[in-house]
């Protein structure tokens, strides 16, 4: 990540990197923040972890310094400090829009009882109530096969026989043996997967998630092809791939490189409604400290996955 964020600042005219070590304890990123903030910094980059942001959001809101932190845990999140890593509800939020534009509502989600899962489940009714209509219905389920089976069977109890069930997507937030035991238990249950979407997290990119047996499923990731010249770049210069969240720390050393060469590394500055065009494409600081971020769609077929959706490439008229 120290490398990613270097790259970026390679250009001519860059402000300087001060470079402070955590040590990945909440206690040492506070005293670290402390002393950057001493010494001058304008702007804090980092750090990695929620509990981490937590306690440097507090010193740097006090002294009106702005923190760009890698953390995806939106619950730290605060005017004036903006969790770049992507979120539950960036995941969610995409795949509403999509499952909206193509009529495949309503969603019925049913999540794993963990912070990721009620995440997931509070935008997701958060969404669905702000359209005028009901709340989508959310079923949170435990870990392993015996979990996931008991809360298909419950959903289905309450579909009577010849009855279409009231959903016609449904979006999960597991990964692993998990996402087999849903998929037999959807076969059991005689769930029609050619007319019930199922969705589910960008995890599912990755072939080790067990994402495979989701046949047709979608889920939202970062349009690859946006990230393809920092990776050559990153290649190029460090002669290895760039690590996960080597992303995130180019992005948020850039908005401190393009800020600085304005003057003005400000939170007006940070929150200019356009935006800017990251590695992961575009995305947007609210003044709130949320991120909106422009994520592509993706389906799951037989053996590879397909775009089937593009990123947005600024904000929606409702984000104006």
């Amino acid at each position: 990540m120290l490398k990613a964020a270097q790259l970026s600042l390679s250009v001519p005219g860059s402000p300087d990197l001060l470079v402070k070590d955590t040590a990945g304890s909440p206690e040492q990123a506070a005293q670290m923040a402390r002393e950057a903030i001493a010494e001058g910094a304008k702007m804090i980059l980092g750090p990695v972890t929620s509990p981490e942001t937590a306690q440097v959001g507090q010193i740097a809101r006090t002294a009106g310094i702005p923190v760009l932190a890698f953390t995806n845990d939106q619950t730290v999140s605060q005017p004036g400090v903006w969790t770049l890593g992507i979120t539950p509800s960036q995941q969610v939020r995409r795949l509403v829009e999509a499952v909206k534009a193509a009529n495949h509502g309503p969603i019925l989600g049913l999540l794993l009882d963990d912070d990721f899962g009620h995440a997931m489940a509070d935008e997701l009714t958060r969404l669905t109530a702000a359209d005028g209509g009901q709340p989508a219905a959310v079923r949170f389920h435990g870990a392993g096969d015996q979990a996931v089976r008991s809360v298909v069977n419950d959903v289905m109890s309450e579909v009577l026989p010849g009855e279409t069930p009231p959903f016609n997507a449904i979006l999960l937030g597991t990964y692993g043996k998990d996402l087999k035991s849903f998929a037999d238990a959807f076969a059991q249950a005689h769930i029609n997967r050619a007319k019930v979407q199922i969705l589910g997290p960008g995890l599912w990119s990755d072939p080790a998630s067990g994402s495979s047996v989701m046949q047709g499923a979608w889920f939202p990731v970062p349009d690859p092809d946006a990230r393809r010249d920092m990776m050559q770049k990153y290649q190029a210069r460090y002669r290895e791939p760039a690590p996960p969240r080597a992303d995130l720390a180019h992005d948020a050393a850039s908005i401190a490189r393009v800020l600085a060469a304005r003057g003005r590394m400000s939170i007006d500055a940070l929150t200019q409604p356009a935006g800017f065009t990251g590695v992961d494409g575009w995305f947007s600081l609210r003044p709130d400290g949320q991120v909106l971020r422009g994520l592509a769609l993706f389906r799951i077929d037989s053996g590879k996955i397909t775009k089937i959706g593009a990123a947005a490439t600024g904000p929606a008229p409702s984000d104006q």
